[in-house]
């Protein structure tokens, strides 16, 4: 069953409208009930409480408006290929909520998103739904393991500054419906186009100075999210290693941050689980740019990473592996560059 361009941007917009003004109704519960973050810790940019809840409203939104969609076009099919999609997300979001109200410990978070991990893996490789498999059954899963709950703490170490976790996610979803959309992979397709309109949604209320936040719960379900829809997604390359490079360039701000963090907390004899200014949004605003500067050349760099996964997908392949080494030494550069910046004020 094929979808029209306009009903993708149907979707979109619906995904955009409803989480825009659900997200101002998660804020105000969020202030009456005092879900709030405080600025009480030394790692934290913002001077007053800010609320939580904005992970609830994406949550909400993507869910209404993707079941939505599938009783619409009545196919029980993508009913059921949804239900592998959300339910693990949602149940990650739950255990974000719980951790945003009561502060969990990293370990149970941990096992949980984990858990999740090994059940998603099993099951694409039972169904024979990986993007890009290697060939090898093991090395399918755990390599699948490690996507997502990498993919997934990246997300939630990332949305450390107004904005930038919502707007980054928003860019790679949207690059992931072109993708999906021109090689025909309808239902990717259509999770990324919702994905994208949530987010932009959200981000209405989370830019800077922001007035809502996304919290771990809308950290980890948007990070299960896309990570299953990118493993899942099946590029162009006849590399496999241009094939495994697309998705990564998707996320490579994200996946960026993340590195730069956990090097420098080792390199200083600290958990890497323990919360720091030693981010790229710190980075930037400590070499002298603004917060919106900053949150603006995290996003054009994303922008120019999914250039090139785009770039890769679209050329001969006597080009395939060249862009690829091109977009990774360009990543590695700026890793070098960031950890030879200042961790900490």
């Amino acid at each position: 069953m094929k979808l029209e361009l306009s009903e993708y941007l149907l979707i979109f917009a619906s995904s955009l409208i409803f989480v825009g003004l659900l997200t101002p109704l998660a804020r105000k519960v969020a202030k009456a009930l005092n879900v709030v973050d405080s600025p009480s810790e030394s790692h934290k940019t913002h001077k007053e409480a800010i609320p939580y809840l904005g992970g609830v409203a994406i949550i909400i939104g993507v869910s209404i408006i993707t079941y939505t969609a599938i009783a619409v076009r009545g196919n029980s099919s993508a009913f059921a290929l949804a239900n592998t999609l959300l339910l693990p997300a949602i149940l990650l979001g739950f255990i974000g909520l719980v951790d945003d109200i009561k502060k969990l410990a990293p370990l149970p978070r941990f096992i949980a998103q984990n858990a999740v991990a090994i059940a998603i893996s099993a099951i694409l490789i039972v169904t024979d739904t990986l993007g890009s498999p290697s060939g090898n059954v093991l090395v399918d899963f755990f390599i699948t393991i490690l996507w997502i709950v990498g993919i997934t703490n990246s997300i939630n170490f990332f949305d450390n500054v107004d904005g930038g976790a919502s707007g980054t996610i928003a860019i790679s979803s949207l690059f992931l419906f072109l993708l999906a959309f021109q090689g025909g992979q309808m239902f990717i397709a259509a999770l990324a186009a919702v994905l994208g309109g949530a987010t932009i949604g959200f981000l209405l209320w989370n830019r800077p100075p922001a007035r809502i936040y996304m919290g771990d719960a809308g950290a980890l379900f948007l990070g299960l999210l896309i990570a299953t829809l990118l493993i899942r997604f099946n590029p162009n390359p006849i590399y496999l290693s241009a094939s495994f490079a697309i998705p990564v360039l998707i996320m490579a701000i994200p996946i960026l941050d993340t590195s730069v963090a956990v090097i420098s907390r080792l390199r200083r004899g600290i958990s890497p689980f323990q919360g720091g200014q030693d981010h790229l949004s710190h980075r930037l605003m400590r070499a002298g740019l603004s917060k919106r500067q900053a949150i603006l050349s995290l996003w054009l760099m994303s922008l120019f990473f999914c250039l090139v996964a785009v770039a890769i997908s679209h050329s001969p392949y006597t080009l395939e592996r060249a862009l690829t080494l091109i977009g990774s030494s360009i990543w590695l550069l700026l890793l070098f560059l960031f950890l030879r910046t200042k961790d900490s004020k």
